[in-house]
C-alpha cells in the first residue's frame, strides 16, 4: 500500500503546483503584458478615479444620459455577481409588461418621440449586464438628451456617431455604442449658448 501512496501523494502535490501555481502565474503575466487593460477588467477611469468598465452596463435613468439596456439581475440591476437572463419567453406576460412599463417610461421622458422604439432599449440581453446599445437605440435618445442638457441635436448626433463602434474586422458582430463612454463624453460637453 505504502508503494502506491506515495507517488499518488508525490503527483497531487507536483499538479497541485503547476497548475494551482505556475500555470495562473504563467497565464497572469503574459495577459499583463499582451493585454494590461483587459487583464485588469477594462476599468474606465475619470479624473484618475474609476467609474466603470466598458464591459459591463450602468443604469443611467436621468432624462440627460443615455440610457442601456435593461438589466436581469437581481437584487440589483446591474450585479455583475447575479449575470443572467430574465429567462421570460415571448408568450410569457411578464416580459410583455416589463416591455409595455419601458416603452411607457420612454414616451414618458420623451413625448414628442414618436419613432419606432428599438427593442434593445425594451428588452434585457443574455447576460443582464450588456454595456452597449445599438447606433438606432441611441439615435432614438438624441432629442430626448439634447433637450435635457440645453445641446444641440446636431453636436449630440456627431457624438453618437463618433462613440459608435463597427463591426468587428467589418465582419462579425453588429455596430454598437457603449453607454457608459458615451455619456461620460456628454458630461464633456457644454451646452449651447
Amino acid at each position: 500500500m505504502k508503494n502506491i501512496i506515495r507517488p499518488v501523494i508525490v503527483l497531487f502535490a507536483a499538479l497541485t503546483v503547476v497548475t494551482g501555481l505556475i500555470y495562473p502565474a504563467v497565464v497572469t503575466a503574459v495577459a499583463q503584458a499582451a493585454f494590461p487593460a483587459q487583464a485588469n477588467g477594462s476599468v474606465i477611469e475619470k479624473s484618475g478615479k474609476p467609474v466603470g468598465s466598458e464591459l459591463i452596463g450602468q443604469q443611467f435613468d436621468a432624462p440627460g444620459y443615455f440610457w442601456g439596456r435593461l438589466s436581469a439581475t437581481s437584487p440589483n440591476p446591474y450585479n455583475a455577481t447575479a449575470s443572467s437572463g430574465s429567462n421570460l419567453g415571448p408568450t410569457n406576460p411578464a416580459l410583455a409588461d416589463e416591455v409595455k412599463g419601458r416603452i411607457s417610461a420612454l414616451h414618458d421622458a420623451d413625448p414628442a418621440n414618436t419613432a419606432p422604439v428599438p427593442v434593445d432599449l425594451v428588452t434585457s440581453s443574455g447576460s443582464g449586464l450588456d454595456p452597449e446599445i445599438s447606433p438606432a437605440a441611441a439615435a432614438y435618445q438624441i432629442d430626448r438628451v439634447a433637450k435635457a442638457r440645453k445641446l444641440s441635436h446636431n453636436d449630440v448626433e456627431a457624438l453618437v456617431q463618433r462613440a459608435t463602434t463597427g463591426r468587428q474586422f467589418g465582419i462579425l458582430g453588429e455596430a454598437r455604442v457603449n453607454v457608459l463612454k458615451l455619456n461620460l463624453a456628454l458630461d464633456e460637453m457644454k451646452p449651447a449658448s
